[in-house]
């Protein structure tokens, strides 16, 4: 009998929806549609939370801004995924006070720490914002990048394949994104840093985050291609893929990953010859020296450089030392100036968390605007994920974010040098590879407001937390119980 009113129940409900969704297509709206969708994902986050982890970071390269559907809209957000990662927060947040218990290792964790640190004072410096409101939202959208993939990412990681699958799942629907991007330029014949910055939309804003989404990847795939565990078939296949994201990332145009991923190559070749920190800081110390010596020639020779951005892949190379002429880096440099006199001017809590957009107008001066500089709201940030938390949260939003820096990089090593199986020894060194080319880029721009970044990079992280706390040795884990 209880079968037979649950099935009463059941055939009510749908012919109710049938109803009513039909009513919603006659009126050419099709949203009421998807509400069975969402129920389905509701009831999948309560009982496999994994799998729609892994759903998000597949959709990741795909979603879209809600101003695409609706302009004009006071706040904005990506569709279908942060929508998603609101649920995946509710859940968690309903686990842990459900179950009291979180993996105590995890929370131990020194990345944890810094990223605890960080998450504590971008919330104070919201509740002392100019702008309580924008940096509260500032705040929720980083709690649930964070509480997404880094600490469930950290439990989605213990089973090693899921670093694959979550890995896979990006460069594969990211890989769709490529051929749409390159299509549209080869159709409009136009394989120059002015295409560039349009084909990519709507999935990307511009062509500078798509070009720093590249350089991350690219560690990671050329680690698959060399690694001893996959087959000749595989490796072929990691190899087109890789050609692929290369081709792509040469024409993005995007200047800022380029010196990216040089620096990246530096990086790379210090790991690899095993270069103590006495020689590192021997390097930097004469680089520097050098500079200051000859900082007179070095900039007259700058004031020299007359390239701006160019269709010409050598000339657009050149154009990366223009701060004479060039629209994009004078506007950078503008930018920072706001900064910083915005820093000087609340060096302790900042203006606020998301708020440095609304509020650096004043703090530009007429002989440093460019022809791109604006007065409204309309056009980015500070273009730095270090300069940006100085202005909007003070030292310490600047500070906390570089140990966020430290620690993983540390980590990441730890993870390297010391573990016994190969794959684990070349996932965390491409993984903090990749994560170097993000560091570097962040130094000129600032995409963790974004799902494109926000995913990966925390993901990322939570993969090198995750093989240091459970899939190194025994010895290893015993420093985080």
């Amino acid at each position: 009998m209880n079968g037979d009113r649950l099935n009463i129940i059941f055939y009510k409900y749908t012919i109710l929806f049938i109803i009513i969704n039909a009513f919603f297509v006659f009126h050419e709206s099709l949203y009421f549609a998807l509400i069975p969708l969402g129920v389905a994902i509701i009831l999948l986050s309560f009982f496999s939370l994994d799998k729609v982890l892994l759903l998000i970071v597949f959709l990741v390269p795909f979603s879209v801004p809600l101003r695409e559907f609706i302009p004009n809209l006071p706040v904005d957000f990506y569709l279908p995924t942060e929508p998603l990662m609101v649920g995946v927060l509710l859940v968690f947040i309903f686990k842990i006070l459900y179950q009291r218990k979180f993996e105590n290792r995890i929370i131990r964790h020194p990345v944890s720490i810094a990223i605890a640190a960080n998450l504590i004072w971008i919330l104070i410096t919201s509740i002392t914002s100019t702008m309580p409101v924008v940096s509260l939202k500032f705040f929720t959208a980083r709690i649930w990048f964070v509480i997404a993939f880094y600490l469930l990412g950290t439990q989605l990681f213990k089973n090693f394949e899921n670093t694959k699958k979550f890995i896979w799942l990006y460069v594969v629907s990211f890989t769709a994104i490529i051929f749409y991007v390159l299509n549209r330029q080869y159709e409009s014949g136009l394989f120059n840093q002015v295409a560039a910055n349009y084909v990519v939309s709507p999935f990307y804003s511009d062509h500078t985050s798509y070009g720093a989404m590249l350089a991350m990847f690219i560690p990671v795939l050329l680690g698959f291609e060399f690694a001893s565990e996959y087959s000749s078939q595989t490796k072929f296949l990691i190899f087109f893929v890789l050609l692929i994201f290369l081709v792509a990332f040469i024409f993005s145009y995007t200047r800022a990953a380029w010196i990216s991923f040089a620096g990246m190559i530096f990086i790379w070749l210090l790991i690899k010859f095993k270069l103590k920190l006495r020689t590192v800081l021997l390097i930097f110390t004469g680089l520097t020296t050098f500079f200051f010596i000859y900082k007179s020639e070095i900039l007259i020779k700058l004031s020299l450089n007359k390239q701006d951005s160019s269709k010409n892949i050598e000339k657009h190379l050149e154009s990366i030392a223009n701060v004479t002429t060039d629209a994009s880096n004078l506007e950078r440099l503008n930018r920072w100036s706001c900064a910083i006199r915005m820093f000087n001017e609340r060096p302790v809590f900042g203006w606020g968390p998301g708020t440095y957009m609304f509020k650096y107008a004043p703090f530009q001066l007429s002989y440093e605007k460019t022809i791109i500089s604006t007065n409204a709201a309309d056009r980015g940030n500070a273009h730095s994920e270090y300069i940006g938390p100085l202005a909007e949260s003070g030292a310490l939003g600047m500070v906390t974010f570089i140990m966020i820096l430290i620690t993983t990089v540390y980590t990441a090593l730890k993870v390297y040098l010391h573990s016994k199986k190969k794959e684990i020894k070349m996932l965390s060194l491409c993984l903090l590879l990749g994560l170097i080319t993000y560091f570097i880029h962040g130094l000129l721009n600032n995409f963790l407001d974004t799902d494109k970044a926000s995913v990966p990079f925390w993901g990322f992280i939570a993969i090198i937390v995750a093989m240091d706390v459970y899939h190194t040795s025994e010895e290893k884990n015993l420093n985080y119980k």
